[in-house]
C-alpha cells in the first residue's frame, strides 16, 4: 500500500471513529436532554396519545380529556369543568404551552410517566402506565362562595382549615377558562388575548401577587409586642401619641378617623379602630429585627412556600431606618403579602398559636384509586406564638367584628374575629387603595373552624367607599358561612 492510500485510509478511519463517538455521545448523553426538550414534538404526541389523569374536588373530576378529531397527531386534549371557577387551582395543560399550577406540578402523574405508576407488566413491555389522579382539599361550596362574592372585582381570596392546614378555596379574579389554551389550533390566539388583557387574568393573585397588606399586618406587630413583653396584655395602655411623628421626620402618622380614641390606646382598641399611630410607634419600639422575626414565623420571607404550588414570597424588608420601620408597622413601605400569607396569619391565631402547613392536595392516587402519597398525613405544625398570645389576639379580633371596623363579617351562631386593611397604592396614595380583610370563624354549634383572607385590588366602588369592611369583609363572610354551614 502506497503512502497516499495509507494516509487516506487512516483519515477515513478517523472520520468513522469520530462519527461513532458522536453517535455514542448523542445516544447516551444527549438523548435524555433531547427527549425532554420542549420543542420535541414527540413529547406532545406521546402525552396526548391517551386521556390524562384528573384533578378531583370533593369526589368529582373538574378536568377531563376529549378526542381532538380531524388529522391532528395529538389524539386528545384537556377539558375543564367550571374552568374559570377552578383556574387558580388547576392551572392548564396545553398542547402548545408548558402546564401550570397543579397541572404542571403533577404533570408526570397525570400523563402516566411517573415511575410510581408502573406495574410489573408496564416495566416488561416498556408501555406507559395508566395515569394517576390528584385529590384536592378544595371545598366547592367555599370556592363558589368566594368566586361569586368577588364578582367583577379584581382580587383574590384564600380559605384554610386552621386545624388541618387544608386549603378550602383559592380564587383569583378576573379568571380565565383553561380550556381556551388546550387546543393547539386555537391556543395561540387565546394566549395573546389573555396576555394582552390589562387585568392579567393569568396571574394567580391568591398565591403569586404580593401587595401591601395595610392594616391587616397590625396583627403581626401586635403578636410581636405581646411575645416580646413590650405589652403584657391586649388591654394594657400603650405609649402612643396621636398623631405620631415618624422618627427623624416631620411627617405625622395620622389615623383614618380623627375622632377615634387612638392616643395611648390599648392593642384591643387600636385594632378595633385600626390606629396607625399605635402600631407605627409599636414597630419602632420593637425594632425591625423583632418584627421581622415574628413575621418570618408566620411565613414572610419564605421563598420556598409550596402548597404544593410555589407561592410568591411575602416580604418584610431589611435595612430600614426608624421612619420606614414605623411605616412597616401599618403594612406599608415595602411590606407585601399574598392572600395566602394573611390567611396563614389568621389560621395560626385561630389555632392557638400553631400553624399547620397549608396544602391544597390531599392525596395522589394511581388509576385504580390506590394512594401513592397522602399529604394530609405529611403536614408539619409549628408554634408561631404562645397560646396566651393567640387567645388575646382572638379576643381583640372579635372586638373588631363586634364593635370595630369589621362589622360586615358578623355571622349569627359563629364566633368571628378579623382585621380590616386599606393599603395605600401609588405615589402619595394617588391610585385606588387595596382593600383587605383577614379573619377566622368558629361555629358555636359544630366547632368547625375556618380562616380566610380577601384582597380586592380594584373595584367599581368610588375611592371614598374603598375599605376592607366595605369590599373585602362581605366576601370573607360568604366564605366563612359556606365553610361552617
Amino acid at each position: 500500500m502506497n503512502k497516499t492510500i495509507r494516509r487516506v485510509s487512516v483519515f477515513t478511519l478517523l472520520l468513522v471513529l469520530a462519527l461513532l463517538a458522536r453517535a455514542t455521545w448523542v445516544q447516551f448523553y444527549d438523548g435524555q436532554a433531547l427527549a425532554n426538550d420542549t420543542n420535541n414534538r414527540r413529547n406532545a404526541i406521546e402525552t396526548y396519545s391517551q386521556p390524562l389523569g384528573n384533578i378531583v374536588v370533593a369526589g368529582n373530576s373538574i378536568t377531563g380529556s376529549t378526542r381532538t378529531g380531524g388529522s391532528s397527531d395529538l389524539k386528545y386534549r384537556r377539558t375543564y369543568t367550571n374552568g374559570k371557577l377552578y383556574a387558580a387551582v388547576t392551572g392548564y395543560a396545553s398542547q402548545s404551552y408548558a402546564p401550570t399550577q397543579l397541572e404542571g406540578i403533577y404533570q408526570d402523574l397525570l400523563n402516566g410517566t411517573d415511575s410510581r405508576l408502573k406495574t410489573v407488566m408496564d416495566t416488561i413491555t416498556d408501555e406507559r402506565a395508566e395515569p394517576g389522579n390528584v385529590i384536592t382539599t378544595i371545598d366547592p361550596d367555599v370556592q363558589k362562595a368566594a368566586y361569586r362574592a368577588l364578582g367583577g372585582n379584581k382580587g383574590a381570596a384564600v380559605a384554610i382549615d386552621p386545624k388541618t392546614g387544608k386549603i378550602l378555596a383559592v380564587v383569583s379574579t378576573p379568571s380565565y377558562d383553561p380550556s381556551s389554551l388546550t387546543d393547539a389550533n386555537t391556543a395561540g390566539t387565546a394566549w395573546k388575548k389573555l396576555n394582552d388583557d390589562p387585568d392579567k387574568p393569568l396571574t394567580n393573585r391568591a398565591l403569586r401577587q404580593p401587595l401591601p397588606p395595610g392594616s391587616t399586618f397590625k396583627l403581626v406587630v401586635a403578636a410581636a409586642a405581646l411575645e416580646d413583653g413590650l405589652y403584657k396584655n391586649v388591654d394594657d395602655r400603650t405609649v402612643s401619641p396621636n398623631p405620631y411623628t415618624l422618627p427623624g421626620t416631620t411627617t405625622p402618622l395620622r389615623n383614618e378617623s380623627a375622632s377615634a380614641p387612638c392616643e395611648n390606646a390599648s392593642i384591643r382598641v387600636a385594632l378595633q379602630y385600626s390606629c396607625n399611630n399605635v402600631f407605627g410607634k409599636m414597630a419602632v419600639d420593637l425594632g425591625q429585627d423583632k418584627v421581622r422575626a415574628t413575621a418570618e414565623k408566620f411565613g414572610f420571607n419564605d421563598e420556598k412556600q409550596d402548597v404544593p404550588v410555589r407561592a410568591w414570597a411575602s416580604v418584610y424588608p431589611k435595612d430600614m431606618d426608624r421612619a420606614q420601620t414605623g411605616l412597616s408597622g401599618i403594612g406599608q413601605f415595602d411590606v407585601t403579602a399574598t392572600p395566602l400569607q394573611m390567611a396563614m396569619v389568621s389560621a395560626a391565631i385561630a389555632n392557638g398559636g400553631k400553624l399547620v402547613s397549608p396544602h391544597m392536595v390531599s392525596q395522589i392516587t394511581d388509576s385504580g384509586g390506590d394512594v401513592l402519597k397522602n399529604y394530609d398525613d405529611d403536614t408539619s405544625t409549628e408554634e408561631i406564638v404562645s397560646s396566651s398570645t393567640a387567645e388575646q389576639l382572638q379576643s381583640a379580633m372579635q372586638t373588631v367584628i363586634e364593635q370595630g371596623t369589621g362589622t360586615n363579617a358578623r355571622i349569627s351562631g359563629v364566633t368571628v374575629g378579623g382585621k380590616t386593611g386599606t393599603a395605600q397604592h401609588g405615589e402619595n396614595n394617588s391610585k385606588t387603595p387595596y382593600a383587605w380583610f383577614t379573619s377566622f370563624g368558629k361555629s358555636n354549634s359544630s366547632g368547625k373552624e375556618v380562616a380566610v383572607a380577601v384582597m380586592v385590588e380594584q373595584s367599581d366602588a368610588a375611592r371614598s367607599e374603598v375599605s376592607g369592611n366595605g369590599l373585602a369583609a362581605p366576601v370573607a363572610k360568604a366564605m366563612m358561612e359556606a365553610a361552617l354551614k
